[in-house]
């Protein structure tokens, strides 16, 4: 089973313009994801999808592999499908690349969905962990997911689900984290699939896929991650990169 790893790279994020380029230690935000990914070991190759050819310059300073796609990408998945469209692959990793320390054990969790699947019926991996605290829970940027038996997602939400109506029933709140893996048919479907009514009222693309029938399997997580969205998430990155190196 071959297996890549695609770190989709916008420079133009709506929030925090540039960030990707931002100093991290002694690389960029991308440029240490992008070692990060390498150096876990499980995949066949790692890109970045750029859309700016200063990504792309970054990348090649720490002899990365990095791809320039177009600039007009409706999402990551987009972006990737665009990479690996010609590849002789299996699964495709998602790896966002504004979360520079994705554990290792979470990557290859994934990875461990399509390895056992000997049946092929999983289209879709991705990861959750737990909320412990209810403003966590209440947050709209927090995706929540909630699943089957099977570990299968049933739906995702910015909105607390599930609503608890009997307060003596008692319900644990998981976060999606937002890492994919994807059988390569199912990304390349993904993109000729029109966005449905759920994904554009809730904004969250992994709905097209549950809207049309794919099965997007379910890992829970303990590995908290770092995502980087505004200047005060970067300090707080190279608080805790600083204390991993001491």
């Amino acid at each position: 089973m071959k297996v890549v790893a695609v770190i989709p790279a916008r420079f133009g994020a709506t929030r925090f313009p540039g960030k990707l380029l931002k100093k991290l230690g002694e690389h960029s935000v991308i440029a240490t994801t992008y070692l990060a990914v390498k150096n876990s070991g499980l995949f066949d190759e790692v890109i970045v999808a750029a859309d700016d050819e200063k990504i792309i310059q970054d990348i090649e300073g720490v002899h990365g592999k990095a791809v320039m796609t177009s600039s007009n990408h409706a999402s990551g998945s987009d972006r990737i499908a665009e990479v690996i469209q010609d590849m002789d692959v299996d699964v495709i990793v998602n790896v966002q690349g504004d979360e520079p320390f994705t554990a290792t054990q979470a990557l290859a969790s994934l990875i461990d969905v399509f390895k056992n699947d000997h049946d092929k019926k999983v289209d879709v991996a991705t990861l959750m962990e737990k909320l412990e605290l209810k403003e966590d829970v209440q947050n709209p940027n927090n995706v929540k997911v909630v699943v089957g038996n099977n570990m299968d997602a049933l739906y995702f939400s910015r909105s607390a689900i599930p609503f608890v109506r009997d307060e003596n029933v008692s319900v644990d709140y998981f976060k999606h984290v937002g890492i994919y893996a994807y059988r390569k048919k199912a990304l390349m479907a993904f993109t000729q699939l029109e966005p449905g009514t759920l994904e554009m009222a809730e904004k969250l693309e992994q709905l097209r896929y549950l809207e049309n029938g794919y099965r997007i399997k379910v890992v829970e997580t303990q590995y908290k991650t770092i995502g980087i969205d505004t200047p005060e998430d970067l300090e707080e990155a190279r608080v805790y990169l600083g204390n991993l190196e001491q």
